[in-house]
């Protein structure tokens, strides 16, 4: 990994699609700083950040992890399932068709990046509100890999119930905990109510995770780990988290 694509909040970002009890308090200003932080840690980790400008017409923007899922030397671009947020990977595409070989999800296909698990060798991606298996079907046959599947149509995201930290571990909420898919490897269950705390972003074996959350942040770390709390308020009142917020290739 050696380079971050970020994108931060737009004007309109607190109109973000969300159904968070607090997503109507989004505070913009505060956004933008969290979003600046976040960068600053990620350039502090060595990665170059290659940062978008805001795209003011779409709220959710910001959340540049949906629009494409990369693997090695390939880039698959996604297809919203929202119609409000089609036409945030456009730039997206651009850019990632600088770096690597890239293809489109096509219709009826739709898939996020926010659905996608990565590891090394392999990826598990959920079946949810906003992925369907004919775009993980389009995703696995141009990106080569294999992919576990995780069915839930209740779920916005499958990276809001679960994350691959490092060295055969995930950390996952209790929901999923007994999965077949995860039912094999090493995990960390987040307490009830600390699910926010699902979603970490791994950077050379020291783990992001959302502030707050120190129960689950304490069990992470006895798992060897460094951490890095990040306040991520704004986000999170707008369904988003800490791997939303970057492409990282």
């Amino acid at each position: 990994m050696k380079r971050a694509l970020v994108r931060p909040p737009g004007d309109s970002y607190p109109k973000c699609i969300s159904s968070h009890t607090d997503c109507y308090s989004v505070d913009l200003k505060l956004a933008r700083q969290q979003h600046a932080e976040y960068c600053r840690i990620l350039t502090e980790l060595g990665l170059d950040v290659i940062e978008l400008e805001a795209d003011h017409l779409h709220p959710d923007a910001c959340f540049v992890e949906d629009t494409a899922v990369i693997h090695r030397n390939r880039a698959f671009i996604t297809r919203m399932a929202c119609e409000s947020r089609r036409g945030e990977e456009a730039v997206v595409l651009r850019l990632l068709s600088e770096h690597m070989r890239t293809r489109e999800a096509t219709f009826p296909a739709t898939i996020e990046g926010g659905d996608v698990i990565h590891l090394s060798d392999r990826l598990v991606t959920g079946i949810t509100q906003r992925t369907n298996l004919v775009g993980v079907d389009q995703m696995v046959e141009w990106l080569q890999v294999d992919s576990k599947l995780v069915t839930d149509y209740s779920i916005v995201h499958l990276k809001s119930h679960a994350t691959y930290i490092a060295d055969g571990l995930f950390i996952v909420s209790s929901i999923f905990a007994n999965h077949p898919v995860f039912l094999d490897s090493e995990k960390v269950v987040v307490p009830l109510d600390e699910q926010y705390a699902t979603n970490t972003l791994t950077i050379d074996d020291i783990v992001l995770m959302p502030a707050g959350h120190l129960r689950s942040i304490s069990m992470v770390k006895e798992h060897g780990f460094e951490v890095i709390p990040v306040n991520m308020s704004e986000f999170e009142k707008c369904e988003g988290a800490l791997t939303c917020l970057s492409l990282i290739f």
